[in-house]
């Protein structure tokens, strides 16, 4: 090699090595002021760095993709995929690796593509989407959830059911934010509660049917759990799903009094709103073996990185969804309370809820390094409910208005495969 080959290849390391250095100082925990400083550091020397050698596309795709986004907080299926079609453009490119990656790639896929398909028919069956009709119809949006969060590709079966759950949640907060009345919700909240299969008598049909799909999934579940273990997670399930709907009646409450709530009062309910406490009660139970001692365990409180995850999903979600949640008749959202309050413009209420989801990743990386009763897998679906509510919210609403790009997004995942080259 040359002078100049020589040369190159040593700027080459150098460049690695400021990325990853960029990239690792974002899994910090609060009060790494040291990793702070580095970032910056790190992000000042690529930018310069990338002045003097800015004829190599490969490079640039890579720290610009950096800078938009970390890659902790990046959805690992999404990132693979970018990252594939990106690495063919690397001069230096290992075209065994490449290929590897690429068959790998769509051997998950497909089996992506017959979950996404279970989930259609089942969805179509049920028929909650033709009987509420004033319900998002989102089976798309709801299955791209739970491939974020249950990643590996062997677990099929709880995907297929964290589509199931996620589906339902859709529906039920359209029951309480577009269709119910404030006294049809409270009626339902109070049968969900006492979970009173007689009582749904009292309820108007949209709610009834409803209630009538959760009821028999929940049981579903409950009944397959009881043959196998032993064990009765009925009431385990319902708190969540209780939890939930007294959340979502006091945002109709206040929807209904015109009342706007502080943004620490409005936290306290929104964590819960956001729907994630749901989705991991049923992950703990297809990640851990299941004892009552277990059950009761997360019933009395929720562990520290659900409320974490949870309030990273619901800042994100306000990001790109309060302006289209409010004119079909929401409660004000984050941004909206810490305006009422502060007297900040909405984009210094913005900068603001960009910090508290800054400084919310760094309390979920804590959460990882302490000692808990809670597995690994659980761990790494409570993080990437956080990654996938980053990915569908951070440039608009992506779960309620399903445009091109968000489709573009799924069709690159679970139906289009990557060609090996020629």
């Amino acid at each position: 090699m040359d002078d100049v080959g020589n040369i190159k290849s040593s700027l080459n390391q150098d460049f690695k090595g400021l990325l990853n250095l960029y990239e690792a100082s974002y899994l910090l925990l609060e009060g790494e002021t040291m990793l702070e400083n580095a970032r910056e550091l790190a992000a000042k020397l690529l930018k310069q760095y990338l002045k003097e050698n800015n004829d190599d596309q490969y490079l640039r795709m890579l720290v610009d993709h950096a800078f938009e986004l970390p890659l902790h907080w990046r959805l690992p299926r999404l990132e693979a995929r970018w990252f594939i079609d990106v690495y063919e453009k690397n001069k230096d490119k290992n075209p065994i690796i490449l290929e590897l990656a690429i068959l790998d790639y769509n051997i998950v896929q497909s089996i992506h593509l017959e979950d996404f398909r279970y989930a259609s028919t089942w969805w179509k069956e049920l028929g909650l989407g033709e009987k509420l009709g004033f319900a998002r119809d989102r089976i798309m949006s709801n299955f791209l959830w739970s491939a974020g969060m249950v990643t590996n590709p062997q677990d099929t079966k709880s995907r297929r059911i964290q589509t199931k759950v996620n589906a339902l949640l859709t529906c039920v907060d359209d029951v309480y934010d577009v269709y119910g009345t404030l006294d049809e919700l409270e009626l339902f909240t109070d049968i969900v509660e006492r979970w009173d299969i007689n009582a749904i008598q009292r309820l108007p049909n949209f709610m009834k049917i409803y209630y009538l799909a959760l009821y028999n999934f929940i049981n579903e579940i409950a009944f397959d759990i009881l043959k196998e273990q032993g064990i009765d997670v009925i009431p385990f399930l319902k708190k969540p799903w209780t939890d939930l709907c007294k959340a979502y009646l006091l945002e109709a409450k206040w929807y209904y009094s015109g009342y706007t709530p502080t943004l620490k009062e409005y936290l306290d309910n929104a964590w819960i709103s956001v729907t994630g406490h749901v989705m991991l009660a049923h992950s703990y139970l297809a990640t851990h073996h299941i004892t009552e001692e277990g059950l009761r365990n997360f019933q009395e409180y929720y562990p520290d990185i659900i409320y974490h995850a949870n309030i990273l999903a619901r800042l994100l979600n306000d990001l790109g969804t309060s302006s289209y949640e409010l004119k079909r008749g929401d409660v004000p959202k984050s941004i909206q309370c810490y305006m009422y309050e502060s007297g900040a413009s909405e984009e210094e209420a913005r900068e603001h809820i960009w910090k508290l989801i800054d400084a919310e990743w760094k309390k979920m990386n804590k959460d990882q390094m302490t000692e808990s009763l809670f597995s690994r897998k659980f761990f790494e679906r409570a993080i990437s409910h956080a990654r996938v509510a980053l990915m569908i919210y951070q440039k608009d609403d992506g779960f309620g208005i399903e445009g091109n790009e968000f489709e573009d997004k799924v069709l690159s995942l679970f139906v289009h495969p990557i060609f090996l080259p020629k």
